[in-house]
């Protein structure tokens, strides 16, 4: 089916974004950065490096499934089915999704994406104040807000994410977006050609390793933004740390914008592409 004229527009603002991503050049910290962290972990033993990595992707799918198993997430999903039956009454599941126009779908995710954009300020703010379980769960709960509107933007283009091809889609676009910016093209390489490559998309048959050394660059700056709160809590005004929980805020803020920006580009780009191979 032929693209119209507005989703040939929206799909040059894609390319746009896309060309942004490969026309990124590392400065000389980052590289530097990346070469202290792959010497500092080839310090430790092979298997060593295995099983953390294993681990790591284990605690990703299984957040992934818990998330998705949620009344939270069940509620989220009845939203989103109500939200498009006020642009067509027929729909009665999310694959029926895919017969509104781009915008009306644009529209829908953008009211997830700013809702848990406020989620994320809200609660970078609250671990910004230097409580200890709130510092303490930081991570975590930034895992949990930016994984769950990856799997809503999903939901919004009509994609299930309870079968095994779709969530791990949706853990490698969680993963690509939280990638170091100078590695992002790469990601989304792999998706594109998972897309390509992909004959039953029930089943997936791709790689199935998500973290690396390279992903860990995104959760130690969380560390450091956790030690840059530790030492800023004390600095206040009228006994609010304002300092620390603008960092906080800020921080967390800006790692869903990003998660946000590569995952709806993603779903957008996969239903253009899908309508337009439906000939």
């Amino acid at each position: 089916m032929a693209l119209t004229e507005r989703e040939k527009v929206v799909l040059s603002g894609i390319k746009e974004w896309e060309n942004k991503l490969y026309d990124y050049r590392p400065n000389d910290l980052e590289l530097t950065y990346d070469k202290y962290l792959e010497r500092s972990f080839s310090l430790l033993p092979e298997h060593v490096q295995k099983q953390f990595f294993s681990a790591l992707d284990s605690w990703l799918f299984h957040l992934h499934a818990l998330i998705q198993g949620t009344q939270i997430q069940l509620d989220a999903k009845e939203r989103i089915l109500s939200a498009g039956r006020i642009f067509d009454e027929n729909i009665e599941k999310l694959e029926d999704l895919r017969s509104l126009n781009i915008d009306q779908l644009k529209y829908i995710a953008q009211q997830q994406i700013a809702r848990h954009r406020l989620y994320s300020f809200t609660q970078g703010g609250l671990a910004g104040t230097g409580g200890t379980i709130l510092l303490g769960t930081d991570i975590p709960a930034a895992a949990v807000i930016n994984i769950r509107v990856v799997q809503l933007i999903a939901m919004t283009y009509g994609y299930e994410v309870n079968n095994p091809f779709e969530m791990m889609t949706s853990l490698k676009v969680f993963h690509s977006a939280t990638l170091p910016a100078r590695l992002q093209s790469q990601g989304w390489d792999q998706l594109m050609n998972d897309l390509k490559e992909q004959e039953d998309f029930y089943f997936y048959e791709g790689e199935e390793d998500l973290t690396d050394i390279s992903w860990l660059e995104q959760p130690i700056k969380q560390l450091f933004k956790g030690l840059a709160i530790i030492l800023l809590r004390n600095k206040t005004l009228q006994g609010i740390p304002f300092v620390s929980m603008a960092i906080g805020a800020g921080s967390n803020y800006q790692l869903t914008r990003k998660v946000t920006d590569f995952a709806h580009n993603y779903y957008q780009m996969r239903y253009l592409l899908e309508k337009e191979s439906n000939e």
